[in-house]
């Protein structure tokens, strides 16, 4: 049975650069980033490429369909039975597509849903300082910010009241926080 991990946090909260490091200290953890899968697809300027661009250069979520293809498709096609995938679920619309999906599939197990959080003061300083791409400016992390915040109570809720939340600060330095979260995450394999 495959055992996933899903990390939530602001934009700038580091999840993505903590499940990679995570991934590079464990060669049974596979890594996905929703945002770099849906970026190289932008990239590759491909007809889903520019429709998903439409979305993401205003920081708006992606239609679920795109969303739940593409992370179902990363599962599947894993190699490893741990999968971590960050930044999903960014609605109550994509946790119940991916809820649905888990009762139908079941060698797959929800393991935990990590929450890194950052204050909006340490998330806006590291996303318009990191200067990744378009998307890093100051009315985009605004609309960014707040498509993150408005749903997470809820699907803070959902994930708490199935003993699955696990929050983790992401305000110390980056080996702090990956030391944290693999270790919790060591522990639940």
């Amino acid at each position: 049975m495959k055992k996933l991990f899903l990390i939530i946090g602001a934009p700038g909260s580091g999840k993505t650069t903590d499940a990679e490091l995570i991934a590079e200290q464990n060669n049974a953890i596979t890594h996905y980033s929703t945002g770099d899968m849906l970026r190289a697809e932008v990239a590759s300027g491909s007809e889903i490429g520019k429709e998903l661009n439409s979305y993401m250069s205003k920081g708006l979520i992606v239609p679920i369909e795109v969303a739940i293809k593409t992370i179902t498709n990363a599962i599947k096609n894993a190699p490893t039975d741990i999968i971590i995938i960050d930044g999903y679920p960014r609605s109550m619309e994509q946790l119940n597509a991916l809820d649905e999906y888990l009762h139908v599939d079941s060698s797959l197990e929800l393991a935990s849903v990590i929450e890194v959080h950052v204050s909006e003061e340490t998330a806006r300083d590291r996303v318009l300082g990191r200067n990744r791409g378009a998307d890093d400016n100051n009315e985009v992390f605004n609309n960014r910010m707040k498509v993150y915040t408005e749903p997470l109570a809820e699907i803070q809720a959902f994930y708490s009241a199935k003993n699955l939340l696990h929050v983790i600060s992401g305000e110390g330095t980056i080996q702090e926080i990956v030391h944290e979260m693999g270790s919790f995450i060591n522990f639940k394999i």
